[in-house]
């Protein structure tokens, strides 16, 4: 009986978990193949090292380790044919610090970039966008995106090391 129990209860949570998936197959596909899609950040994810992992377990949303919860948060990256625009916190190291504090993260709208898309052999896409006409620094995304809309996001330039960004796909909301 408890057996049964368990596997009863594994099932229910597989079929849960399932339910729970961000876009269905086709939504993802459609949304990537028209490059129009928003990626929603929910945990970032920091390189490694001391400095910066002490600092971390001190702030607020520190899930412990080197990953902050971003969860409720509006950081976000919208993607369409013709521009790039990103808003995301940065955490880590920075070689050169802006002079006003209120530029610091990852801000900018890009209308050229490059855009490459490849996919893998289990479904997962691997886009790499690459900025040309950022003022401050240009930046390299790379966004991984599996089948049922879940995506990580690396961030990286010349003057920051490279952070993570774990979240999900959205479709944008259609104006009226």
């Amino acid at each position: 009986m408890k057996r049964l129990n368990l596997i009863l209860s594994i099932a229910f949570l597989a079929i849960g978990f399932h339910s729970f998936a961000q876009t269905d197959k086709e939504t993802t596909v459609k949304i990537v193949a028209d490059k129009n899609y928003t990626f929603i950040a929910n945990t970032a994810v920091p390189m490694s090292n001391n400095d910066v992992n002490r600092v971390l377990a001190m702030m607020p949303g520190s899930q412990g380790g080197s990953s902050i919860n971003l969860s409720g948060s509006q950081y976000d990256v919208k993607v369409t044919k013709d521009s790039i625009v990103a808003y995301l916190p940065y955490f880590g190291r920075s070689f050169s610090a802006p002079m006003d504090p209120t530029q610091g993260g990852i801000k900018f709208t890009s209308k050229n970039f490059t855009y490459t898309e490849s996919k893998n052999k289990k479904g997962t896409y691997i886009i790499q966008i690459n900025t040309k006409d950022v003022t401050r620094e240009n930046y390299r995304f790379t966004i991984n995106i599996s089948t049922n809309g879940y995506a990580s996001l690396t961030a990286s330039s010349m003057n920051k090391q490279p952070i993570i960004f774990n979240g999900y796909l959205d479709e944008p909301k259609k104006q009226d």
